[in-house]
């Protein structure tokens, strides 16, 4: 069992920037790969960004290639994504989540744990 916990999400004018922290509890961090997804309303949840189990290998969807950055701490079992350069179709709940299985997978029915999700509303 995993525990996920999302931080840092808010309000934040286009342009700007905002800094989504997932916290694990249970198994080893550094036993599973993690990624982010987010879900607008009306829309389906998709994937963002992904990070290896050392943090060595990332992975991310091309809408936010260049702006979003994700990184691991696996010694404090946390997260990070950074995102810079916020657009308005930026804004959806985010979610982080976790597989036990290697390589990092953009589809969301391979994850195994999931976090409650943080909002994220970027303003025009």
């Amino acid at each position: 069992q995993v525990q996920l916990v999302e931080s840092g999400g808010g309000l934040v004018q286009a342009g700007g920037s905002l800094r989504l922290s997932c916290a694990a509890s249970g198994r080893t961090f550094s036993s599973v790969t993690i990624g982010w997804f987010r879900q607008a309303l009306g829309k389906e949840r998709e994937f963002v960004a992904g990070i290896s189990r050392s943090g060595g290998n990332t992975y991310y969807d091309d809408s936010v290639k260049g702006r979003f950055t994700i990184s691991r701490d696996n010694a404090k079992n946390t997260v990070t994504l950074q995102m810079n350069s916020l657009k308005p179709e930026d804004t959806a709940v985010y979610y982080c989540a976790a597989r036990g299985s290697p390589g990092i997978i953009t589809a969301q029915r391979t994850y195994d744990y999931w976090g409650q999700g943080t909002q994220v509303t970027v303003s025009s």
